[in-house]
């Protein structure tokens, strides 16, 4: 049981390793995609369907079909009631690229300083150093990492849900029962304001974290006073 126990901080460094370099191998090819920035080919149209799926429990269908340049996007519900169009869904692939592949490299960014300060931090316990300088301080990193992340995060997700629901608004006809509804713009005060991540359950990782590195902290505190004491 004790092997195992001891063999289980190694695991987790290598688990951590790996895990961070995938993450950093991701935030490279995203890197690129966005140096790169490719384009689709002038005229590039798209299609399939219409697929039967089972939407809202009721039979519906989804299609894109090649109109023009581009191509059309259209979910049929409720036998036909509800029709949701979306026009240029074409459009849709470089508001992804402009503001999805940002969000996407962030995210990425986070993961691997988070696994590498996980590494870090089990390679330190892997040696029998938990209760050092070095490894509170890697504790309190990793908590205060957790906060920054949440907030930054809640503001880049709301300028892209902003985005990609600017374009929603423009290019989509929402059509209940022969009545056609179109979205309304953003800057008419649907969209909400960017609020602090008070719901987010990174946030609440990061207090909890930085609470425990606090017990660690008075613990090394306690043991360097019992060394002196002795």
């Amino acid at each position: 049981m004790a092997s195992v126990s001891n063999a289980l901080p190694k695991l987790f460094r290598w688990v951590f390793t790996v895990l961070a370099m995938f993450a950093v191998l991701g935030a490279v090819a995203i890197c690129l995609a966005i140096v790169i920035d490719p384009k689709l080919p002038a005229g590039a149209r798209a299609a399939f369907g219409p697929v039967t799926l089972d939407l809202l429990g009721e039979p519906g269908t989804v299609a894109l079909r090649p109109v023009g340049g581009d191509s059309d996007f259209t979910v049929t519900a409720l036998r036909g009631n509800v029709t949701l169009s979306v026009e240029k869904a074409g459009g849709l692939v470089e508001v992804l690229k402009h503001w999805g592949l940002p969000m996407i490299l962030m995210n990425l960014i986070f993961f691997a300083v988070l696994f590498d300060l996980l590494r870090r931090l089990f390679r330190n316990v892997g040696r029998g150093d938990s209760f050092t300088p070095q490894s509170v301080r890697l504790v309190q990193m990793l908590g205060g990492w957790l906060i920054l992340f949440s907030f930054v995060s809640a503001f880049v997700e709301h300028w892209f849900s902003e985005a990609a629901f600017a374009y929603f608004a423009q290019h989509t006809t929402v059509t209940i029962s022969g009545t056609a509804l179109h979205l309304p713009l953003p800057h008419n005060g649907f969209m909400p304001h960017v609020g602090f991540p008070f719901g987010s359950p990174i946030f609440f990782s990061g207090l909890l974290v930085l609470a425990l590195s606090e017990v660690f902290r008075q613990g090394l505190a306690l043991k360097s006073e019992n060394d002196l004491t002795v």
